[in-house]
């Protein structure tokens, strides 16, 4: 099997090419690695690669599969981690140059999950500093940018590993969402993300965003991710908040489709004034489809008000605290945008954070309520397509100065900690990706992936084999650090 046809692979095939001993993990992850030389330079999506642990799990793999024993699901599978995430033996940097080099000394519960059923590990993907934004630039490690256009970003927080899944540098990726970290990147690269649940997958250290944090899957496929969220979903007795139940293999029914469905389209949650016209119209196209699915679908808003100075309460005010944790002297090495909402964010007393956690708590009975109605609700998922590369907002000032404002859709169910998935739906004039997104009453992952994977079967994920406008030679990151320690 050459490159090419590996790098179409995903999990699935994959392990059934293990299977029938038709292809070696060795193969797999070195094909990888040689793609990651050769990408990396102009998308910069990894902070860390681990090619020697990589390559000697890839053997140890292929051992196991030789006698017909594999590990676990994931055996032999090749995966990524955000860098917000603990990799035993790896240092978890956050895109800060702030934190320590030291390296974690264990796995963080999902990471501990998929290690157990045998996966591999390829590296660490960058993220925003402390991911504090919706775009992919850092202190740490500079500008990532989307293979699709790399003038562009590829969205944040987890904007690494989403440039990494659409070249299928490593097959499944673990990102976090605390306001939309894994659905922005997902839209503005056309792959699929999850925000399971909030609770569904263990996270341990704790995320300073405690309740809206959510750890999820971010791959080329629904099936992937049904996989994913299957090992990754496994209790932890480290989170005190996780539910404490094993997940179901979510593969299981996933082909079940919406038949019957009611399914609520809403294109403005009532309070969007600024949606782009190519993925409006994009959206619509994708909600009329469900109707051919045998879904019921129906033009409604949900019936909230507008939810962002809720959500820039709670997230301003923790960044506060992020940035109040870091010694004064350090903190000229910070991002100058993450320093200005911590600045904003002290200005709101322990009193606005705890009315805040209050209001969140109605957002989601309302959401509850109108579940009892409608099975699904679908929205755009950001109103524009990808963003320049390098900045917060877009330069023409439409959204102002604040990214939260470009991102509507997303942080509403962070607040209200239900399932919501990022589904590829389409290209802009421009030819840049335009996504929908699918909302489920909470605890129901399961009906969230099998609704997307009904529309993945009318509409299958366009993919990107190398960066479009590749350069093909090596260059520095932007602004590389003295301890860039990224994969060159």
């Amino acid at each position: 099997m050459d490159s090419t046809e590996i790098a179409e692979l995903d999990a699935e095939a994959l392990l059934a090419l293990y299977r029938r001993k038709a292809l070696s993990p060795v193969a797999v992850v070195a094909d990888i690695l040689d793609r990651i030389a050769r990408f990396e330079p102009d998308i910069n999506a990894f902070v860390r690669v681990d090619a020697d642990r990589a390559m000697a799990d890839a053997r140890a793999s292929e051992a196991r599969w030789a006698k017909g024993a594999p590990k676990g699901l994931l055996d032999g599978v090749p995966v990524t981690i955000k860098d917000l995430i603990d990799v035993e033996g790896l240092p978890t940097r956050k895109g800060s140059l702030t934190t320590p080099r030291t390296p974690a000394s264990r796995d963080a519960p999902a990471v501990a999950r998929m290690r157990e059923q045998g996966a591999v590990f390829v590296g660490k993907t960058t993220m925003p500093e402390f991911g504090w934004i919706g775009a992919c630039h850092s202190p740490l490690t500079g500008v990532t940018r989307n293979p699709w256009d790399l003038s562009r970003t590829p969205g944040g927080s987890s904007g690494g590993a989403a440039a990494a899944a659409l070249l299928n540098l490593g097959v499944l990726h673990l990102g976090t969402d605390g306001a939309g970290s894994v659905r922005i990147p997902a839209a503005f690269t056309g792959v699929f993300g999850l925000k399971p649940s909030y609770g569904r997958v263990p996270a341990y250290p704790a995320s300073a965003f405690n309740v809206l944090a959510h750890l999820g899957p971010m791959t080329r496929t629904v099936t992937d991710a049904a996989l994913m969220l299957s090992v990754i979903g496994a209790p932890d007795a480290r989170d005190t908040t996780a539910w404490n139940t094993p997940p179901p293999d979510y593969r299981i029914g996933l082909c079940d489709g919406v038949a019957n469905l009611r399914i609520a389209w809403s294109p403005r949650l009532g309070y969007v004034r600024d949606l782009d016209a190519d993925v409006e119209a994009a959206a619509a196209k994708a909600a009329a489809r469900f109707t051919e699915l045998g879904a019921i679908v129906e033009e409604v808003d949900p019936g909230f008000a507008d939810p962002t100075d809720l959500l820039r309460t709670i997230w301003y005010a923790v960044s506060a605290t992020i940035v109040d944790g870091v010694p004064a002297a350090e903190r000229a090495e910070m991002d100058p945008g993450f320093l200005r909402i911590a600045e904003a964010g002290r200005r709101y007393s322990l009193a606005d954070y705890l009315a805040a956690q209050g209001r969140r708590v109605e957002l989601a009975q309302t959401m509850i309520d109108f579940h009892d109605r409608y099975d699904l609700l679908l929205t755009p998922q950001i109103p524009v397509p990808a963003i320049e590369a390098g900045v917060v907002t877009p330069p023409d000032g439409r959204f102002g100065e604040e990214w939260l404002a470009w991102s509507p859709y997303t942080y509403p169910f962070n607040l209200t900690q239900q399932p919501a998935a990022s589904v590829p739906c389409g290209f802009s004039q421009s030819g840049l990706p335009v996504a929908l997104q699918i909302v489920g009453p909470p605890r129901r992952d399961d009906l969230v992936l099998r609704a997307a994977r009904a529309y993945e079967s009318l509409a299958p994920f366009a993919t990107l084999a190398a960066p479009r406008g590749q350069k093909r030679k090596r260059r520095p990151p932007e602004r590389p650090p003295p301890d860039f320690d990224a994969f060159r």
